[in-house]
């Protein structure tokens, strides 16, 4: 048995369209606990409505003289304090399930030692540049924590299709030591309690979680600052390896700037390295973005990459050194 945890405020539109394909999961024994966060925009009476339809949808409802202690992981704690049991899984009130097979794939581990499991969530596609931007760094940030998950090295996991254990969360008393930030419910977490022993994976179709993606620049540079002031707090092993890519990269894009004010040679080799690597990038990042749901992206990922460098670069400076308070919703 499972308990699902998704904490939602002023979220009606996307309960409406997606709560149903949690509730309606091809799963044995399950429940749906949902955590309205001081919502004002209906979502608590459609929720009570839609409590007394589902058997297995329970609902926590947080007051407005909780309001100093506002923000996301409070709602999560106050979820999986609701929760009937042990194993726990996370999503979005924004997403929905790839199949009605999405709880049977989370929840089969390989042995009794695992006690977090890490899912993949893409966002889905819209039109436009923001939407393609998006989604090329999720499918980015996705190869990254997956894949260093595989190599034993767990550092982060996202709270749109995760799972953990209940009793992990209170040996290590829950969000106690980053609960003064407003971010880094799914991933803090993660870092800090993640091993090669107690952590897999799950890559599969099925498994996956679809999200919707942000619809203005402004909303995706508050959610990127949110996972900046997040970062700062991973392990140090971690966080050097994570700068150390964004230097590589850094230097890689400043030579190749640089050159183009040197001599013509200059600029023929520069241009050589460049299209080298990405002839060499063209036999790995199309499979790759294939499998992970994003395989329109496949030939755009040279532009997307350099866009992508200056985006974040650009959002790094203003996450040092723009306002530092940044909310949930």
């Amino acid at each position: 048995p499972l308990s699902v945890i998704i904490c939602a405020r002023n979220e009606i539109k996307n309960l409406e369209q997606y709560l149903p394909s949690v509730l309606n999961q091809n799963y044995p024994n399950f429940e749906v606990v949902v955590v309205n966060d001081r919502s004002w925009d209906g979502t608590e009476e459609f929720l009570e409505a839609w409590e007394k339809k589902y058997s297995n949808l329970k609902v926590v409802k947080i007051l407005d003289n909780d309001k100093f202690l506002a923000g996301k992981k409070f709602a999560v704690t106050m979820g999986i304090k609701a929760a009937k049991y042990d194993w726990l899984v996370f999503t979005d009130a924004d997403c929905t399930p790839a199949s009605q097979s999405w709880l049977m794939d989370m929840q089969q581990p390989s042995d009794e030692n695992v006690e977090i499991v890490l899912g993949y969530s893409p966002y889905l596609k819209r039109t436009g540049l923001l939407n393609a931007l998006i989604r090329f760094e999720t499918f980015f940030t996705a190869v990254n924590y997956l894949g260093f998950a595989i190599k034993g090295m767990p550092y982060m996991g996202v709270g749109r299709n995760m799972a953990y254990k209940k009793s992990l969360f209170f040996k290590h008393k829950g969000f106690a030591a980053h609960m003064h930030i407003p971010s880094g419910d799914d991933d803090l977490f993660v870092n800090a309690h993640a091993n090669k022993h107690n952590t897999e994976i799950r890559m599969n179709q099925e498994s996956h979680v679809w999200s919707e993606p942000n619809h203005t620049w402004a909303g995706y540079l508050r959610q990127k600052k949110r996972h900046f002031g997040a970062g700062k707090m991973y392990k140090p092993k971690h966080k050097f390896i994570l700068s150390l890519q964004i230097i590589i990269q850094f230097l890689f894009y400043g030579f190749f700037a640089g050159c183009m004010f040197l001599s013509r040679e200059a600029q023929y080799i520069a241009g050589g390295i460049l299209l080298l690597s990405i002839v060499i990038r063209c036999f790995v990042y199309p499979k790759l973005l294939k499998r992970l749901n994003y395989g329109d992206l496949r030939w755009w990922f040279p532009i997307l990459d350099i866009l992508l460098f200056f985006f974040l670069t650009l959002n790094g400076f203003l996450a040092l050194f723009g306002k530092k308070k940044v909310n949930w919703k």
